[in-house]
């Protein structure tokens, strides 16, 4: 009688439905979508309704029509979308446009970096919204489940747009990433050896260069060191190490997180000075303030700035080019916790998985992530307490 779907449905206990709402990216060039039209198809099927905004989908080559045939609602504006769902799910954080649309009691589930932005902190306390960010969902082994896919994008489209930087003609110092016979690769520094980390070194590696990852765990080095190729090497940051290798590179990547926490200035605008020109920077930690202390958030249409004759790159959803890589592995990533937010309720949802609570940051209108409400000195509430 166990394992019979009859019976089960007789004792388990009701499964609520929910109403999702997938509005239309409007941040400057970002294409991804919220979910696909395979998420939605998995949603509809047990029982919940999908309002998708027309078009949404298009710039990752998902059509209103696609939409439809796995059972979504296709709305026309991004005010009838946000109007009608209990839960939104997107891809990039409400800008200010949208602010308005968030309404009180409302779960949205997205990628927020509220510490490298006071101004949408704010918004959405004042929202009395309910915030369930992806970048601060972690697991009890400190992975965090839902940044590892646009990780893994940026870090090997960091190389990518390092390498195109590196060109003359684009500002940098004229070099091949890869060398070739008889003359030497570029030089690549890496700061942090996390997901970013690893597969900046792994595409720099596989196209030649010589490359160099930091970072203050020895444990992870070690992890690094049982893997890579022998063009790879590593070694522990610290300040002193950091300012002494800085002349001798043409690429430096960017790659620290702090979970939920504006990331830490390790490359300081006094050492610009040390490099030579041509220097290209990439700051994937650009959406958590960047870890280089001239970065400010760049976009794909205009994508670099020099300070100092040094080249750099801070687009702020490198993702966003490649959004069909990119929706697909987010979608992959995120379905299962929006099927559990749906099914269960948030309150329900995050009680029974403690990763997923961890992921709380906003609760109607009450910061209840730590890291966020010491950036810009505001109230925090233990999320035990709005449980």
């Amino acid at each position: 009688m166990g394992n019979n779907p009859y019976f089960r449905s007789l004792f388990e206990p009701k499964i609520d439905v929910m109403i999702i709402g997938v509005p239309k990216e409007i941040k400057p060039s970002e294409n991804r979508v919220g979910i696909n039209p395979a998420g939605v198809l998995e949603l509809t099927k047990r029982g919940h309704t999908v309002y998708v905004q027309s078009t949404a989908g298009e710039g990752s080559g998902f059509l209103d029509e696609k939409y439809e045939g796995s059972g979504a609602t296709i709305l026309p504006t991004i005010e009838d979308v946000y109007e009608k769902a209990e839960m939104i799910v997107k891809v990039k954080e409400p800008i200010e446009p949208e602010y308005n649309l968030v309404k009180q009691g409302q779960l949205v589930f997205t990628y927020f970096h509220f510490a490298s932005s006071e101004p949408l902190t704010r918004a959405m306390v004042k929202s009395g919204a309910t915030c369930l960010a992806y970048e601060t969902v972690e697991m009890a082994d400190r992975s965090l489940p839902l940044l590892v896919p646009m990780s893994e994008v940026a870090g090997r489209m960091s190389i990518q747009a390092g390498a195109h930087y590196l060109e003359k003609p684009k500002g940098g110092k004229g070099i091949l990433l890869g060398g070739i016979a008889g003359v030497q690769p570029a030089k690549v520094m890496i700061l942090g050896g996390g997901v970013v980390g690893t597969q900046a070194a792994k595409m720099a590696a596989g196209l030649g260069a010589d490359v160099t990852i930091l970072d203050i765990s020895l444990n992870r080095l070690r992890e690094l060191e049982n893997f890579m190729p022998p063009n790879v090497r590593t070694l522990h940051s610290n300040e002193l190490t950091i300012r002494e290798l800085v002349p001798r590179f043409d690429l430096i990547i960017g790659a620290v997180l702090i979970a939920g926490a504006k990331a830490p200035n390790l490359i300081t605008k006094d050492m610009l000075s040390l490099m030579k020109p041509g220097t290209v920077l990439v700051d994937v930690a650009v959406d958590q303030g960047g870890c280089i202390e001239t970065t400010r958030p760049t976009t794909h249409d205009d994508p670099i700035f020099f300070v100092d004759d040094v080249l750099h790159y801070c687009v702020a959803n490198m993702p966003g080019a490649v959004p069909y890589t990119s929706t697909t592995g987010l979608v992959n990533a995120t379905l299962p916790y929006t099927i559990k937010l749906a099914e269960k309720g948030w309150k329900a949802a995050v009680k029974k998985d403690e990763s997923l609570r961890k992921g709380l940051n906003v609760i109607n209108g009450k910061i209840v992530y730590k890291s966020v409400a010491e950036a810009f000195d505001m109230d925090y509430v233990p999320v035990e307490e709005l449980m």
